[in-house]
């Protein structure tokens, strides 16, 4: 089977992996989300990082809702592209998708945010191209790809959310056993697993994470347990590359914005090709 490991997009899909999917013969898309730009990242790290605040409080909403509507935009136009794609695309939300991280972490209270959530996930029900797999686990062949979001930070393993969502993918990797230990499983979330050399923060990076691994351990826990033959993640654009956690083969493509991605070719026995795309 011929992947295409592909996400971050934050508004933009080149029209190089089209050609890529047709040249290599690409039997299926994987994405890990951000579809969305992410347009007000500044003003967003201004005022909101590390805080239990939102933008809107700051700039107001109506020109907080014009950014917003902005980005949703541009975030289906790239789904539209991938729903008219010759093959099929499973992907999990990114944390500019669905920015609540309730499964990692138990959220104090539910901003404005939530209402662009329900806005860019309504989306999936016109692209029936495109399907999610984040907490559920979708079979394409003789492989089966189960997903998680893990949002954008390592996550708390002590709070209720956590356990939840951590209980939920035992419970998918359990129904799959057998494909699992064939490593015909492929794990798919937003986030990369914690404490890699795919999740280290740039010292170019806000003062309050640089140089920090920013990993979910919700995923390096689920790996770490699983051992799934491999991981598919992102978010952390500067962490490209590839790692292997105790026999599971973890990609993390790079963002699509900037032209990355991985072709993954992954045969019934043997070793897993990969080829990054620059």
């Amino acid at each position: 089977m011929k992947v295409l490991v592909v996400g971050d997009f934050h508004g933009t899909f080149s029209n190089k992996f089209l050609k890529i999917i047709k040249k290599d013969k690409i039997d299926v898309v994987v994405s890990n989300g951000d579809y969305l730009p992410f347009s007000y990242r500044k003003l967003w790290f201004k005022h909101c990082f590390g805080k239990d605040v939102d933008l809107w409080e700051f700039i107001g909403k109506r020109r907080y809702n014009k950014l917003i509507k902005k980005d949703l935009v541009a975030g289906e136009r790239v789904l539209k592209v991938l729903d008219n794609l010759p093959v099929r695309v499973f992907t999990t939300l990114g944390n500019v998708d669905y920015p609540m991280p309730d499964d990692i972490s138990d959220v104090k209270r539910y901003r404005d945010s939530t209402k662009r959530a329900k806005e860019f996930t309504s989306f999936f029900k016109k692209y029936k191209n495109v399907k999610r797999v984040d907490y559920k686990a979708l079979r394409f062949g003789d492989f089966v790809f189960v997903g998680a979001r893990t949002h954008s930070a390592p996550g708390d393993p002590k709070s209720k959310a956590f356990k939840k969502h951590k209980k939920i993918l035992d419970k998918l990797f359990s129904k799959f056993r057998k494909e699992n230990k064939d490593k015909k499983v492929i794990f798919v979330s937003h986030n990369v697993p914690y404490n890699t050399k795919l999740d280290k923060i740039s010292m170019k990076a806000h003062e309050l994470v640089r140089g920090k691994h920013y990993g979910s351990k919700l995923v390096r826990k689920t790996i770490d347990k699983w051992k799934p033959g491999v991981h598919i993640g992102g978010h952390i654009h500067e962490g490209r590359g590839k790692q292997n956690l105790k026999g599971t083969l973890c990609i993390n493509p790079g963002s699509a914005h900037e032209g990355h991605a991985v072709v993954l070719e992954i045969p019934d026995k043997g070793k897993i090709k990969t080829r990054f795309v620059r």
